[in-house]
């Protein structure tokens, strides 16, 4: 008799609000680092997401924290969990 509820890893990123235009969803960019395959010079990748912000919270330039969640929208699978680090007024 062992329980079966094995649960998946939420997987949560960093990253910088650079529009907060829609009602309730923020665009978030991710920065990630890749390295070459092969000069292995370290290379810059983004990564563009779109966030649920029920509270309407973020500003543009916030560092959030983002959950994926089941999707709401067409392109809205996450949910911003926290704000880490506010910009400055």
């Amino acid at each position: 008799m062992t329980d079966n509820k094995t649960e998946k890893a939420v997987r949560t990123v960093e990253g910088r609000v650079v529009s907060n235009k829609m009602d309730k969803t923020v665009t978030v960019l991710v920065e990630r680092q890749v390295k070459h395959a092969l000069y292995g010079k370290y290379i810059r990748r983004s990564t563009k997401l779109h966030a649920h912000d029920a509270e309407n919270a973020c500003k543009e330039g916030d560092i959030v924290r983002v959950k994926e969640i089941a999707p709401l929208s067409k392109t809205k699978n996450w949910s911003v969990v926290e704000i880490v680090s506010r910009v400055a007024e």
